[in-house]
């Protein structure tokens, strides 16, 4: 069983952050550990508060994991201080983990800010070199390169922009654009072309958590051994199907969670 550390911030409402990252490490096979930096009020319609819990605990945290547990794959979420982005690379430096799938979590769906701006600046100097690959969506990667992206014809310049930052791989996570199909595209240092992953765009309010479930199951299926252009495929369809399951459920008020567990009920 492969062994996944999940380091994040928590989601009281169980949609997204470290719960939808043990779900998804759960759902795929994997064995999930993780690492809480920060406590958050929130559920389907918001978040009411975030609470940055200290390095030190932080630290202890992923040193007892690491230590005893160990990981194969690292996913990498919400980090709400400069202070936390520079201790969670220095112990990555330290510890070396086969895979980091770093997923720059700066604002939750509902449109609240996660993540102030001086741990936006840290997460380009101190991570983004570090991790395997990079899974902004579309708002996000505007907030990290200053570009702006109208289309996919936007992403050649912020791929460049994301290259000159450091990064080896980048997932531009295509849906905050308006079409009928939801495009991801990956780009990578090694190869000139993108890999390009096509899926229908499902109708539903129930995308909480979307981003930390993707980049949890690129984690798992890396570990599991598969290449990344191969593994960003697996994650996609993953996700795409846990959208298509959870379409119609009825949990909150507002952006509800996906259905990480549809193969489980599927085939009960």
């Amino acid at each position: 069983m492969k062994r996944i550390l999940t380091i994040a911030g928590s989601d009281s409402g169980g949609g997204a952050g470290i719960q939808a990252d043990i779900k998804t490490i759960s759902a795929l096979g994997c064995y999930a550990s993780s690492a809480v930096t920060a406590v958050t009020a929130q559920n389907t319609l918001g978040v009411t508060a975030v609470e940055p819990l200290s390095t030190d605990m932080i630290e202890k945290q992923i040193r007892a994991v690491l230590d005893d547990i160990g990981a194969d794959a690292i996913k990498i979420g919400m980090l709400a201080t400069a202070e936390i982005v520079e201790l969670v690379a220095s112990l990555m430096k330290e510890y070396e983990p086969p895979f980091i799938v770093l997923d720059p979590v700066l604002v939750a769906t509902s449109g609240d800010v996660l993540t102030g701006g001086s741990a936006a600046e840290a997460i380009i100097t101190w991570l983004m070199p570090l991790a395997t690959v990079v899974t902004p969506n579309i708002p996000e990667a505007e907030r990290l390169t200053g570009l702006h992206i109208v289309s996919e014809a936007d992403y050649g310049p912020v791929w460049e922009a994301f290259r000159q930052q450091g990064a080896r791989a980048l997932l531009l996570k295509g849906g905050h654009l308006s079409s009928d199909e939801l495009t991801d595209t990956l780009f990578t240092v090694r190869e000139q072309s993108p890999h390009i992953y096509t899926h229908r765009r499902i109708d539903t309010k129930n995308t909480h958590g979307t981003g930390c479930t993707l980049s949890s199951a690129i984690a798992c299926h890396l570990a599991q051994g598969h290449p990344l252009a191969r593994a960003v495929g697996h994650a996609t369809d993953f996700i795409h199907r846990a959208i298509e399951a959870g379409q119609d459920l009825h949990i909150g008020e507002g952006h509800g969670p996906v259905d990480h567990f549809f193969r489980y009920r599927q085939n009960r």
